[in-house]
């Protein structure tokens, strides 16, 4: 390294304990406070492998490493101090109007810097503490409709003694994000509350269209009292009209003019004129779609909720004496629970005592039960619980099958996988896409443009020769037609449908914004080994030099392999064992050192050992490969061949070949991606070209690229950005993570189990399955087709509309497409909801979640 500076890396969630995105504006802050101070040269966000870390480059001539520490942890700590994270939830959905609505009352809270509210009732606030404490801030939500339930988390957060970590070591230690927990309900939006519970907008509604049709029938055949039609209109109107007002009186004391008051002037403007039936008619259908709008985001809502309630709420844990049933909140790490056949796991584990199969549909998405397992070596499987074989590891909320069986917990019930997935799914519903974006941004516009057309409308009888009465009416239907009810629903619904639905099949989606990128882009990359591949590769080749036995050869091998933990030295150390039969002693080995991208060195009987790849022996000074060496390699290359060179002191051993061979599916899965509409698959691989060919050509891709170092796959990234404008990156979310962070997606496999990929990945694939990609490329290619149909409907009934009225559309017509229009394009939204693939059967299938 040419650098004038050292590295000092330290994990990033001890520092900033209530921040799960690196991307969030609490890590630029603690960046900025640190430029500009004498000896940091630097200090940058580092996803070069495992989890985004700080890391600050400084110089040791003016600053020691001591300092630095402090520097930055008294940082964290300040930035801690002053700026929290409140994540909050409505009881039920709320309109997106209204969401908005909250959102800006939030905002205008003293201290609140964002917040973020979705139609589906999810908050999430960033305040600053020196200006409001989070028990001040619970108590104004409150006066908007969010009542929390749970206690304020404290206004000062105290990080640990956090470790550092030079050169991207990790010590381990993670601090939980401590987010409030809240739920409400939010008076005269939610619409929870009434004598028929979240039906009750609904029933008055079907009320007021009942009253107005028994009104229209008897002025129609002109039958009993002449007074009966004009009350059972104005019944309809109490009815049409009573959540319409409530919230009107809710935006006119906010200061406020939204679509409700412009309804509800309308309606009363009609009555003035006399035009009883189609005020009526408009507060009637104006209930009546504010009622199914909400429906709709319920229905989203609880598919998303349904997940949370997978997990029991107790467990058997086995004691000393016996067995005791806790509470799940209530177990430790280490704790053994017992599990019966046909019940839900109450926690992430390892299998202990044993066998069954488990139905983990309701986290990975996998429609065919998993075998499961004892692991050897239980408390080292939960010191590396990421790293446990999927035979061994199970997941809480996944389904017992037959067997009985003991799991020893590996992660408490906030932790799990479950748990972790549910409030990534939360924060995800707060999030606007770039369209939402855009159209609110259109009807910030729009609205007001809309008001000075009705107010120079009410005016016309100056230019034009008509009563007032007249230009009137034709300004309150032109309000009617023009309040953008459909707009507002179109984006938030598709979305969030969207959304639920991967999280019902196994895919975790964060937010609109991934979910849309997916579904346009033209282009994906993939890793090869454990993404292509099933990443378990093996011994298949040993060519020894003349002079030199195989023997030799393999022993060398695997006595410096067994010191490596790269994924290619577990397959040569397995095969040279098998063949070897132990009959060979290994020779002793020592200063063992990892060569990055290319191989591995150490002390073998007094002389130095190179295992790597061809190419490093060119790059070490005074090695060339011998000429029958450069043949054999040669030779197994052009077989598809992953090889390695080993030489000890001057000789050449030989060279050992190994092979990874592509998943069964993944031929398949590239087919069904052309047909959605993926032009360009590209495999982009640290192995040498031909190998990569050969992959690639196996599988159906486009397009290999070959002996990339992990810097090079970055750049390969960007240049297919810059060429075709949106890319995504297909991986593990570990070793990858560089790569998916400089891609438009970021796709991880196997994220069940995995912090690092559900941290790393804007998409996550809970199984490690590869068939699920089609699956999400599917949903989000629907979900944009969705929104826009959504847009297309929702615009061009309003410019169709517009001009009808002002030439003369009566309201009544105008209303009926009016709210027409929001009716399709939330039934357009919820048709997400029951997505499905051709290619395999919707992995959701599970009744607690499927009924929701």
């Amino acid at each position: 390294m040419n650098e004038p500076t050292t590295r000092l890396r330290l994990d990033l969630p001890l520092l900033l304990p209530d921040v799960q995105d690196a991307d969030d504006r609490c890590t630029g802050r603690l960046i900025a406070a640190l430029s500009g101070r004498p000896g940091i040269a630097e200090a940058h966000i580092a996803r070069d492998g495992g989890a985004p870390q700080l890391c600050i480059h400084y110089d040791p001539a003016q600053i020691n490493i001591s300092r630095v520490r402090e520097l930055v942890h008294a940082a964290g700590a300040q930035v801690s101090e002053r700026f929290g994270h409140l994540v909050l939830r409505a009881d039920a959905a709320l309109h997106a109007r209204a969401a908005r609505n909250v959102a800006n009352g939030l905002r205008s809270i003293p201290g609140v810097l964002e917040a973020d509210v979705a139609a589906s009732g999810a908050v999430r606030i960033e305040y600053d503490r020196q200006k409001v404490s989070a028990k001040a801030l619970l108590a104004h939500a409150a006066t908007l409709g969010l009542k929390a339930l749970d206690a304020a988390p404290a206004d000062t957060a105290k990080p640990d003694d956090h470790g550092s970590h030079e050169h991207g070591k990790d010590d381990g230690d993670h601090t939980g994000h401590d987010h409030a927990k809240a739920v409400g309900d939010h008076a005269g939006h939610s619409h929870g509350g009434g004598p028929f519970g979240e039906m009750t907008e609904l029933v008055f509604a079907g009320a007021a269209g009942a009253l107005l049709g028994v009104g229209w029938l008897l002025e129609r055949v002109a039958t009993g009292p002449a007074w009966l039609p004009t009350a059972l209109y104005v019944a309809a109107y109490f009815f049409g009209g009573y959540y319409t007002g409530r919230e009107a009186f809710d935006n006119l004391r906010a200061k406020r003019f939204e679509i409700d008051t412009l309804m509800l002037v309308a309606a009363i403007g009609a009555a003035a004129l006399g035009k009883w039936v189609e005020g009526a008619l408009l507060l009637f259908l104006f209930s009546l779609g504010h009622s199914l709008e909400h429906y709709a985001m319920g229905r989203a809502r609880k598919a998303i909720e349904a997940l949370a309630k997978l997990a029991p709420e107790t467990a058997t844990v086995r004691r000393t004496a016996g067995t005791e049933e806790i509470a799940v909140a209530a177990l430790q790490v280490a704790d053994v629970v017992i599990v019966r056949p046909n019940e839900r796991l109450p926690a992430d584990g390892v299998v202990v005592v044993g066998t069954t199969s488990v139905n983990q549909a309701p986290v990975t998405g996998e429609s065919v039960p998993v075998d499961k397992r004892p692991v050897a070596d239980a408390k080292a499987a939960l010191a590396a619980f990421d790293r446990v074989s999927a035979e061994h590891r199970v997941f809480a909320g996944t389904i017992n099958g037959s067997g009985a069986i003991e799991v020893m917990v590996a992660r408490r019930a906030e932790q799990s996988t479950m748990a972790r997935v549910v409030k990534m799914v939360t924060e995800a519903e707060a999030q606007r896409s770039p369209t939402q974006q855009f159209t609110e941004r259109f009807e910030r516009l729009f609205v007001p443009a809309v008001l000075v057309l009705v107010v120079v409308l009410l005016f016309a009888g100056v230019v034009i020769d008509e009563p007032f009465s007249a230009s009137f009416y034709r300004a309150m239907a032109v309000l009617v037609a023009a309040s953008p009810c459909a707009l507002a629903i179109s984006v938030p619904s598709a979305v969030l449908s969207g959304v639920a639905r991967a999280g019902r099949g196994g895919v975790l989606v964060k937010g609109g914004g991934p979910l849309e990128n997916l579904g346009t882009l033209t282009s994906i990359a993939f890793d090869k080994t454990g993404t292509l591949t099933e990443g378990k590769p093996r011994l298949t080749d040993v060519v020894a030099m003349p002079g030199v036995s195989e023997d030799e050869l393999l022993a060398v091998a695997q006595a410096v392999e067994q010191r490596s933990d790269h994924p290619l030295a577990s397959a040569v150390v397995a095969g040279a064992t098998e063949r070897l039969g132990g009959r060979v002693a290994l020779p002793a080995v020592s200063d063992v050192k990892s060569i990055t991208g290319r191989g591995v060195q150490a002390q073998v009987g007094g002389e130095t050992a190179v295992i790597g790849k061809p190419v490093l022996f060119s790059e070490l000074p005074g090695s060339t490969l011998p000429p029958e060496v450069a043949a054999a390699n040669d030779k197994l290359v052009a077989a598809g061949r992953t090889t390695m060179v080993v030489r000890h002191g001057e000789r050449f051993l030989g060279v050992i070949a190994v092979m990874d061979t592509p998943r069964p599916v993944a031929a398949q899965v590239m087919t069904e991606l052309r047909e959605l509409g993926i032009e360009r698959l590209i495999m982009i691989s640290g192995d040498n070209q031909q190998v990569a060919e050969a992959v690639a050509k196996s599988v159906g891709l486009t397009e290999a690229r070959g002996d990339l170092m992990p810097e090079q796959k970055v750049d390969a990234i960007k240049v297919l950005r810059d060429k075709h404008g949106k890319v995504a990156m297909v991986g593990d979310g570990v070793n990858d993570a560089p790569a998916m962070a400089n891609s438009t997606v970021g796709i991880a496999m196997g994220a069940a189990g995995s912090d690092v990929a559900l941290e790393t990945a804007d998409v996550a694939l809970m199984a490690d399955d590869l068939a699920q990609l089609p699956f999400a490329v599917g949903l989000s290619r629907s979900t944009s087709r969705i929104i826009k149909q959504n847009l297309y409907v929702s615009l061009g009934v309003v410019a169709v509309l517009i001009p009808a009225t002002i030439f003369g559309l009566n309201i009544g017509t105008a209303v009926l497409f009016h709210e027409g229009s929001t009716l399709i394009v939330v039934v357009n939204a919820l048709r997400l909801l029951a997505y499905r693939t051709a290619a395999r059967p919707a992995a959701g299938a599970v009744p607690s979640v499927a009924a929701a």
